[in-house]
C-alpha cells in the first residue's frame, strides 16, 4: 500500500506534466495548397503561454501586399466580387466586413433615394450596418440583363391535310437598368449572347433598342418607355423584385404589362419624361383614338437575372429544340 508522500509525489508529477502542455507549440496541420491563401489560421494561445509571441502571416500574398493595398484592390471591387473574395480566407472576410465598401456600393445602388433619405433608411430599418442594407434591401442589379422567355403554339401549314403541324415560337423581353433611372428594353427572338452586345445607348434605330425611365419603391418598379414611329405608343410595366437567396434580387415578377397611345405632344418629349406623362393613367386609357389600350395577359413570364459574365454559357441560349419550356423558379 502507497504512503501519503509517495502519492502526493505522483500528484505533484502529473500536475507538472500538464503545466508543461500549456507551454508547447500548437502543432497546425500543414496544407502546402492553401498557403497562398493564409487558411491555416493560428488558434490563440492561452495569456502567457510560451506560444502567445508575434505572429507572423505564413501566407505569401499577405506577406507580398500590404494591407494599405489590398484594401485598395477591395475599394475597386464590385460587391459581388467582395462576396466571393470573402470567401478565401478569414482575414479577407473580416477585411471585407468594412462598412465603407458596402455603403459606397448602397449609395450608388439607390442615389435615385439621395443621401439624406438612404442614411434614414439605414438607421430606421437596418440598424446603421450598410452590408446588411446591402443584403436585404430590394434594388435593380446593373451588373447584367433581366430575360424574361415567352413561348406560344402556333399552327403549322399541312400539306396533305395527314398531319395537322405545329410550332413552338420563343422569344425574349430584355431590360438592362442603370443607376441614374434609366433603362433599355428589346422585344427579339434573338438569343442573350447576341443581344448583349446591342444593349447600350450606343445602339443603332436597327437593333430596336428603347431607352425609358423607372422608379423604385420598396420592392415595386414602375417603367415605362416609349415606341416611336408613325403611331407612337408608350409601354406601361410594373414590376416585382424577389431574390432566391438574400441580396440576389435575380428575379421579376411581371405585374402588368399595358400599351396605350400618345398624341404628338406627348410623343415629342424626351424619354426620361415619359414616365411622368404616363403616371396617374388607368390601364384602359388612351390619348389616341387609332391606338387602343391593351392590357396584356400573355408573355407574362417572370424575369431572370443573367449577369454578363454568363451571358454566353446561359442555359437560356438553347434552341425550342433542347429547351421547349423554362421555369423562371
Amino acid at each position: 500500500m502507497a504512503s501519503g508522500s509517495d502519492l502526493a509525489l505522483a500528484v505533484s508529477s502529473e500536475l507538472e506534466s500538464v503545466l508543461r502542455l500549456k507551454t508547447v507549440d500548437y502543432f497546425i496541420t500543414r496544407r502546402p495548397w492553401l498557403d497562398l491563401y493564409g487558411v491555416n489560421v493560428r488558434p490563440v494561445a492561452p495569456f502567457g503561454s510560451a506560444s502567445r509571441r508575434p505572429y507572423v502571416d505564413p501566407a505569401l500574398i499577405h506577406r507580398s501586399l500590404p494591407d494599405e493595398l489590398l484594401f485598395e484592390v477591395f475599394t475597386r471591387m464590385t460587391p459581388y466580387d467582395l462576396g466571393r473574395a470573402a470567401c478565401v480566407c478569414r482575414k479577407w472576410k473580416y477585411t471585407i466586413r468594412n462598412p465603407v465598401f458596402w455603403r459606397n456600393a448602397c449609395l450608388k445602388a439607390w442615389q435615385l433615394s439621395g443621401i439624406v433619405e438612404n442614411y434614414k433608411i439605414l438607421q430606421s430599418k437596418y440598424y446603421g450596418s450598410w452590408r446588411k442594407m446591402w443584403l436585404l434591401r430590394p434594388r435593380l442589379r446593373t451588373d447584367g440583363l433581366y430575360v424574361s422567355r415567352n413561348t406560344y403554339i402556333r399552327a403549322g401549314v399541312a400539306e396533305w391535310k395527314i398531319t395537322n403541324p405545329v410550332h413552338v415560337v420563343c422569344y425574349f423581353r430584355y431590360m438592362r437598368f442603370f443607376p441614374s433611372g434609366r433603362f433599355l428594353y428589346k422585344n427579339s427572338s434573338m438569343k442573350i449572347k447576341d443581344v448583349v452586345k446591342c444593349m447600350n445607348f450606343r445602339s443603332s434605330k436597327a437593333d430596336c433598342v428603347f431607352g425609358g425611365h423607372y422608379t423604385l419603391s420598396d420592392d415595386k418598379v414602375e417603367a415605362a418607355v416609349l415606341y416611336p414611329g408613325m403611331r407612337p405608343t408608350v409601354l406601361r410595366i410594373r414590376l416585382r423584385i424577389r431574390g432566391t437567396a438574400a441580396g440576389a434580387n435575380n428575379r421579376m415578377d411581371l405585374m402588368s404589362l399595358v400599351t396605350s397611345g400618345v398624341n404628338s405632344s406627348e410623343a415629342s418629349v424626351p424619354e426620361e419624361d415619359i414616365l411622368g406623362v404616363v403616371e396617374g393613367w388607368q390601364d384602359d386609357e388612351t390619348h389616341n383614338p387609332d391606338v387602343p389600350a391593351v392590357s396584356h395577359k400573355r408573355g407574362m413570364t417572370p424575369f431572370v437575372f443573367v449577369p454578363f459574365e454568363e451571358v454566353e454559357t446561359s442555359v437560356l441560349n438553347l434552341p425550342v429544340e433542347k429547351m421547349d419550356y423554362f421555369v423562371p423558379g
